[in-house]
């Protein structure tokens, strides 16, 4: 493809579109567990999927939401080359604000994991660290998101390059921003720990 605005919006959409495929909402459904958003957070996710106590559900819904963003480089790299730092950025924005639920979808952490283990995989192995020894010593599920994803641009800029490290900037300010109910709470006290139900 050799037009950059046509590859711009090819990547825009076509990960978009990859990205707003909701795992957490269509695996609890098919199990016969109802609308995952009439539980807990509402939130279609891995952490609110893990309340309703069937963890295999919520594992396949994590590595689901992250191969979203895996496929959504990749696929777009060889669609559309040069436009992959488009395309994971748009993964995550099609994640969190899926047009077929209304714009109201997951926080995004598990996709932009996927997205840096496609474009920058160093630094999604050192956010992945990030997470698990995070999860571990709070056991809150957002601070463990958070904390990897506030390092991720610095790591990027590390471990790639400047370019990388904007896509890192601008997936964490949509992450941030998704996370902004969990913010509140872990300021008031008052944020569930992992496993926990609301």
């Amino acid at each position: 493809m050799t037009d950059p605005s046509v590859g711009f919006l090819v990547a825009l959409v076509g990960a978009y579109l990859i990205g707003s495929i909701p795992f957490g909402l269509l695996l609890t459904r098919w199990a016969g567990l109802g609308d995952i958003r009439a539980i807990g957070s509402g939130n279609i996710g891995a952490t609110n999927v893990l309340r309703t106590g069937r963890k295999g559900l919520a594992v396949a819904t994590l590595l689901l939401d992250a191969l979203k963003g895996v496929v959504a480089v990749l696929l777009m790299r060889w669609v559309a080359p040069e436009q992959d730092l488009v395309a994971g950025t748009a993964a995550v924005l099609g994640h969190t604000l899926p047009v077929w639920l209304g714009f109201k979808g997951g926080k995004g952490g598990a996709t932009a994991l996927g997205v840096c283990l496609a474009a920058m995989w160093p630094v999604a192995l050192a956010c992945a660290a990030l997470w698990l020894a995070t999860a571990k010593l709070v056991r809150i599920s957002s601070v463990a998101t958070l904390v990897p994803i506030a390092a991720s641009p610095l790591l990027a800029l590390v471990f790639s390059d400047a370019e990388h490290a904007l896509m890192a900037l601008l997936v964490g300010v949509l992450v941030f921003w998704r996370h902004e109910g969990n913010i509140r709470r872990l300021l008031a006290g008052t944020e569930p720990r992992i496993g926990e139900k609301r």
